[in-house]
Parts: C-alpha cells; structure tokens; sequence
C-alpha cells in the first residue's frame, strides 16, 4: 500500500532534491535494532537524496526514525542493508579507520548540547577539528565564519562565559571550519530561547546562501523546518512526503497529515 503523504506547498513524491548535485544520499537503506521478537526496525528501505548546496529539514512524530536516518547518514552508525553516499562516496563499504576520516574531513556537526570543551576559548574551539587533524586554518574562512557569525568580540571568552545563543553559534563555526561536504544539525535550537534558536538558524541559513555549504537538519519545531529549503517527512521508518520552500502552516499540515495516515493505518491494523 502507498503510504505517501501528499502535503501542501509543492509537495513531489520520491523525496528527490529540485535541482542541482547531490551531497548524501541513501539507496533501500533499512536499520534494525534487536533481534527476532525484540527487533525493531527504524527505518525501512528508504530511498532519499540531499541536493548539494540546500539547507534540508528532516521532520516526523516520535520514532519515525528522523535521528536515525541523520546518524546512518553522517556515518555515526551502520546500516543493517542498503547503502548511504556522500556525494560518490559509499560509507557502506569503508572500514572504521576510513569513516572516522570521513567523519573528521567531510562532515560537520551541530548537536543540541553545543558539545563545546569548557576549558577552550571560542576561539580554540572553533579551529579543534583542525588541530586535531594537524591541518592549518584558513585565515581568510576563519574570518569570514567569526564576522558571518558575529563572534568577533567572543573569541577570547570560554563557553561559561557565553549565552546559549553564542555557545552555539561557536558550534556552527567549529562545524564549517573545514569546510565539509555536509553539515548535520541534531535538533540545534532545542536548548535555545525562541530568540536565540532564530538567530541560529538565520545564521544556518546564511551559511547555505551566503557560504555555499550544505545542511541537513534534524527538527520537531515547524517554525525551524520553515527556514530551510525543503523538509522531508518521515513515517515508521519510510519516506512520506515532502515539502518544498516550507511555512510553519504548510510544515503543520503536513504532519498532521502523517499523524491521519497513522490513526488510518492503526485503525485497519485493528480491523
């Protein structure tokens, strides 16, 4: 049975980006965790595709299997089968050796706890990655992410010594500062004051626009799925719709769509 949700704004089936390259991808991707009569399978042959240069929100109710599909995706985790690509590159084929590398020069992360070292100043955590991977920073970037970010006159002060909305802002900057193929923003806004999380992802936004990177982003606030270019709609593990140039009203109704299609589907199951 085809359980697509058709929801308002534009919405095209098969989940595919409207233009441009792809930066991730997932091909019959299926996660199952436990075995036999325990087992739980989070995500369900999902076929997916993340255009290059876009800012993405991935949506869905509880256990839909949004964070899921972010950690297979960042290669944070293993497939049970089907395969995931950034860019042309399959993560189901590397070794843990290869996917720590990836992780370290292709990926950037944005987590909902900033994740920062209290020890560090802003500064200090912002160029981390690079450090770590013996690599030289890029003077003119690391500008342009301190002005973009508005971080200029906080580089010399500790996370202690910053508000949630800073703190964070220091995380995106940590996550661009290598420039990576795509970075994956877990629920970025939810330690965040509504003023602070919209200065967040106005900046995540412009990183898109202005900066020319990627971002997928894991969200349950309509009002953040609204700042990004598309949202994709996940249900029980599969595809079920998507939105294109989002609005809090549009992203709202979609999901009360998928929650109508669950009550439907609940509803013959018991039948």
């Amino acid at each position: 049975m085809d359980t697509t949700v058709h929801v308002p704004s534009g919405p095209t089936s098969g989940a595919t980006p409207p233009t441009g390259s792809v930066a991730s991808s997932a091909r019959g991707l299926t996660k199952v965790y436990g075995e036999g009569a325990a087992a739980v399978r989070a995500l369900d042959g999902v076929d997916v595709d993340f255009a290059a240069g876009a800012f993405t929100a991935i949506m869905g109710p509880s256990g839909s299997g949004k964070s899921t599909l972010m950690h297979l995706l960042a290669g944070l985790d293993l497939a049970t089968s089907g395969e995931v690509l950034l860019g042309t590159t399959r993560l189901t084929t590397l070794d843990d050796g290869d996917l720590t590398r990836l992780r370290r020069d292709r990926v950037g992360f944005v987590f909902q706890s900033f994740n920062l070292l209290p020890m560090f100043t802003a500064e200090q955590n912002v160029l981390l990655p690079l450090e770590l991977a013996g690599v030289k920073p890029d003077p003119a970037w690391f500008d342009t992410l301190v002005d973009t970010l508005g971080l200029r006159q906080r580089l010399t002060h500790r996370p202690s010594e910053l508000s949630g909305g800073q703190q964070q802002r220091v995380a995106i900057a940590r996550a661009l500062i290598a420039k990576p193929d795509v970075v994956f923003a877990d629920e970025p806004t939810g330690n965040l004051d509504s003023r602070s999380g919209a200065e967040v992802l106005s900046f995540l936004r412009r990183s898109v626009r202005e900066l020319g990177r990627t971002v997928i982003m894991v969200t349950h606030d309509p009002t953040a799925a609204a700042y990004a270019d598309r949202v994709v709609l996940l249900a029980d593990g599969r595809i079920a719709g998507e939105i294109l140039d989002p609005t809090p009203d549009a992203v709202l109704a979609g999901l009360d769509a998928l929650r109508t299609l669950e009550t439907t589907t609940d509803t013959a199951v018991s039948a």
